[in-house]
């Protein structure tokens, strides 16, 4: 059999940086939003419903896209595919910045969604197809600065600008690295010679992909501000994901031209692999989703403190990913994954610890371990995942590796929200339960209170009043802080519970071949 062929040279790592911008901005712009959402409502005069759909529109159309990437470059060539992509987003940015009123803004996000849907998938199938397997960690490692850390510089990049130059400048400043992207994708990627024969297109399966991805996405971003299947809109999401899923499931595995080969899940590595992808995607985008809001809620973070807060998390991240890249294909990715998830855990377990007395100097060394060890597990798992499937398999499985890590995450993210939600109320029952007439250490602090409030002029009644203001302010913020522990700590547990999955990962090192089908 023909060993595949792979570029030499300088022209490699050119490769590789243009993949890895690509995927920058399109993570970046993930999360580079959120910071930005009141500014927009006020601009744009949406309510906080309406607003929403900048960040869900977004979401949706990627997921749509991700496992569409290996057909679509296979139809249109990779090449002019990524061009396309890079064109598309930088355009759809463009259109997001020059905004003026909601709607336009909503289906220009959704565009930059279905155009930076290509970028992530494609650009690490690219790397897997353009170096041997001895040198994939150190490539890989250059496409995973981005992809790791983007989700955190997202925030820090938008407060900064948002404050500083206004929310539309979250889009433009995509215009210069996109229009850099796009000419070095033009000079650097190798032309497109092995073209799909077939122009027949699986419609029904793109329709039903839809669908199914679509809808379950929605449901994910929009079952707790809709209080879940309390809702008549969640559960038709629900039915129509759940049907959506099996029919398309029925049509790529029936029809002869599918628009997604499911059939590339018979390797074990990447079935295994992609399982474990979406348990890292709720831990990464999950935590640093909960984070941000401890900070904003509990210490009055602004929108650009919070982003500096997580910086030296994305730094340690960048660090780690680069030197960890010489070593991953000399040692069995499984350990480093196992390492990488243990001290995970013990991160979250650390931050557990938290209280309404926290700061910043308690967060810094937790979130700087947080980003180290993480890269443990993502560089080893891409490689365990991709690296050993054979070369005309690895754009359809980075499709699907990358769809279960965004799905993950917004599976992470609505999960902790609720959770969130659910143990604060049931810490601030327990907490009022000791609050009574005839504790005394309440009622002494109720008189304390109010001796307070008296000394600055109020009357004994408003002065009684303010006092239990503060008191029911208290426990709020008690019953808030006991969630977020709980949050973390359930973060912690998952991450312990997924090591089992390591046993059906193949090695990942150096000279794996291709893991048994099945």
């Amino acid at each position: 059999m023909n060993q595949p062929q792979y570029i030499t040279g300088y022209l490699k790592w050119a490769i590789a940086l243009t993949a890895a911008l690509g995927a920058i901005l399109e993570v970046i712009d993930t999360s580079i939003v959120n910071v930005a959402l009141t500014h927009m409502q006020a601009s744009l005069g949406a309510t906080v419903t309406e607003i929403a759909w900048v960040v869900t529109g977004y979401a949706i159309a990627n997921v749509i896209l991700i496992p569409l990437t290996a057909w679509l470059g296979d139809f249109f060539g990779r090449k002019a595919y990524f061009i396309f992509s890079l064109v598309g987003f930088t355009l759809a940015s463009i259109l997001c910045g020059l905004s003026v009123n909601l709607p336009m803004l909503v289906i220009s996000r959704i565009l930059q969604g279905l155009c930076g849907g290509g970028l992530l998938a494609k650009g690490q199938a690219i790397l897997f197809q353009t170096f041997p397997p001895h040198e994939q960690g150190v490539a890989q490692a250059v496409f995973g600065v981005g992809v790791i850390a983007g989700p955190a510089i997202g925030p820090t990049l938008g407060g900064y600008l948002t404050d500083t130059l206004g929310w539309r400048w979250i889009f433009f400043i995509n215009l210069p690295f996109g229009i850099l992207a796009t000419l070095m994708a033009w000079l650097f990627l190798p032309k497109d010679e092995n073209k799909s024969n077939n122009t027949k297109v699986d419609w029904w399966g793109i329709i039903l992909l839809t669908v199914a991805v679509g809808s379950l996405q929605a449901l994910l971003e929009e079952g707790e501000q809709e209080d879940w299947f309390s809702s008549n809109f969640i559960r038709t999401l629900a039915i129509a994901a759940t049907v959506g899923m099996a029919l398309f499931i029925w049509r790529e595995l029936t029809t002869r031209t599918p628009a997604v080969d499911l059939r590339v899940l018979r390797y074990r590595s990447l079935s295994a692999g992609s399982i474990y992808s979406g348990i890292l995607g709720m831990g990464l985008y999950g935590t640093l989703f909960v984070v941000p809001i401890f900070a904003q809620s509990i210490l009055d973070f602004s929108a650009t403190q919070t982003g500096f807060l997580l910086a030296p998390g994305a730094l340690s991240s960048a660090v780690v990913m680069i030197l960890l890249g010489k070593i991953s294909t000399k040692v069995d990715a499984r350990i480093l994954i196992a390492i990488g998830a243990i001290g995970s855990a013990l991160v979250m377990f650390d931050l557990s610890n938290i209280s309404p007395q926290t700061g910043t100097d308690q967060l810094f060394w937790p979130l700087v371990m947080r980003g180290g060890v993480t890269v443990l597990m993502f560089l080893p798992l891409s490689l365990a995942t991709l690296g050993a499937l054979p070369k005309q398999a690895v754009s359809a499985g980075s499709g699907f590796y990358n769809l279960t890590r965004q799905l993950g995450g917004s599976v992470g993210i609505a999960a902790l929200t609720s959770l969130l939600s659910q143990r604060e109320a049931f810490h601030r029952a327990v907490l009022l339960t000791h609050l009574t007439p005839y504790d005394f250490a309440t009622n002494e602090r109720l008189q304390t209170l109010t001796a307070t409030f008296q000394s600055k002029g109020m009357d004994v009644v408003t002065a009684q009043q303010q006092a239990l203001a503060s008191l029911s302010q208290i426990v709020d913020t008690q019953a808030a802080v006991l969630s977020f522990a709980d949050v973390f700590r359930v973060v912690g547990v998952a991450f312990l519970c997924s090591l089992p999955l390591l046993m059906f990962l193949g090695k990942g090192g150096k000279g794996a071949k291709a893991p048994a089908a099945h």
